[in-house]
């Protein structure tokens, strides 16, 4: 297979993984959100709790895989957003581990203050990730002050601080409302009753703020300056992001790729109809749940495309920005990789789909009150 071929694979099965992600756990970072919103007593926060301890282990496989195959398809990227983006990684990965805890822990003890912590604590790890994942999204859009010397050295500028610019923020914000209504989606078809009927009331308004919000987003982002490769590109040559010359100023912008490809404007169009659809089918929860997944796959559609080739643009040294062409790793590594996917990747969507098959059904308070085994 072509190294070409190879590279533009890995940079789809990437967004797959993404996607995978963004989906799966991303209604147990909404139901998270919800919990002081839809529950109201101990019984009722034991039901959000339900409704997704069985499948949050499962949902981060998609986590995992993504971290990996960065790791060994994109060495580069995963130096420089490791590395450039330690602590927000690092608040990201605190959060995945605190909210589990929160989710098993919760429980053990009957203490008033005890359970009211781990509340807390599983508001505040379905938030932070949500918020992380949208601003690291909108800087990718600003570009992030990175490099490399002669010899490939990684160095950034790069702060916290620095990385909450309001352009990114509003990508913050869209991503919290995305979450929130795919997090009302589950709820409405996992938790039985009162908690079931107040999460589904949410759905108009977190749909509305999200379609609202995403469209701003996408004006905004029409508006600021695009990076474009000015010099030849060797979709098969060496990875080496310093070999290529990269102009960033008007008229270039983000929507190019649009312009010149009329069918990715479907990805957006999905973006909207996914949360239109959510409102509409409410009543049907199943349907209003897989409406919420695809504007969530849709949204992240959205920025991958407008994106492409970059996977991580430098706003300081733009030669030096991370594209498809010249980060990834040797041919024969991708191609192994690729073999390991095709074996593996069925498998893990064959176990997820048993085990959602197994706990399929709604979370009632009635079961968790006789059942001294949930959580």
């Amino acid at each position: 297979m072509r190294y070409e071929l190879l590279r533009l694979i890995w940079w789809a099965l990437l967004g797959i993984l993404l996607i995978g992600f963004a989906v799966t756990d991303g209604y147990d970072l909404g139901s998270a959100m919800l919990s002081p919103f839809v529950a109201r007593n101990d019984l009722e926060r034991r039901q959000v709790i339900n409704t997704i301890g069985p499948f949050w282990e499962g949902n981060q496989v998609w986590f995992v895989l993504g971290g990996g195959a960065i790791f060994a398809a994109w060495p580069a990227l995963y130096a420089a957003s490791f590395s450039g983006l330690y602590l927000a990684m690092f608040a990201v990965l605190a959060s995945l581990i605190f909210r589990p805890l929160a989710i098993v822990y919760r429980s053990k003890l009957a203490n008033t203050r005890w359970r009211a912590w781990w509340d807390g604590v599983l508001f505040v790890t379905g938030l932070v990730p949500a918020l992380i994942f949208g601003v690291a999204f909108g800087n990718l859009f600003l570009g992030v002050p990175f490099g490399f010397d002669a010899e490939l050295r990684f160095h950034s500028e790069i702060t916290l601080i620095g990385l909450l610019r309001p352009f990114a923020l509003a990508f913050g914000l869209v991503s919290l409302a995305m979450l929130t209504l795919h997090g009302a989606t589950w709820l409405s078809l996992k938790a039985d009753g009162p908690v079931g009927l107040r999460a589904r009331r949410i759905v108009p308004f977190a749909a509305l703020a999200f379609i609202v919000l995403f469209d701003l987003s996408g004006l905004w982002v029409s508006v600021i300056d695009g990076y474009r490769i000015t010099s030849v590109v060797l979709p098969d040559g060496p990875s080496n992001p310093l070999h290529k010359l990269v102009y960033r100023d008007p008229p270039v912008n983000w929507l190019d790729n649009y312009a010149a490809h009329p069918a990715l404007w479907l990805a957006p169009l999905l973006a909207n109809a996914g949360a239109l659809a959510a409102i509409v089918l409410r009543p049907r929860p199943v349907l209003a749940l897989l409406s919420s997944g695809l504007a969530v796959a849709a949204t992240v559609a959205t920025a991958g495309f407008a994106l492409f080739p970059f996977l991580l643009p430098s706003s300081s040294e733009p030669n030096a920005s991370l594209t498809v062409w010249d980060a990834s790793s040797s041919k024969l590594t991708l191609a192994i990789m690729l073999g390991c996917v095709a074996l593996f990747l069925p498998l893990v969507l064959a176990y997820s789909g048993w085990v959602y098959r197994v706990m399929r059904g709604p979370v009632r308070t009635e079961d968790i009150a006789r059942d001294h085994g949930a959580y």
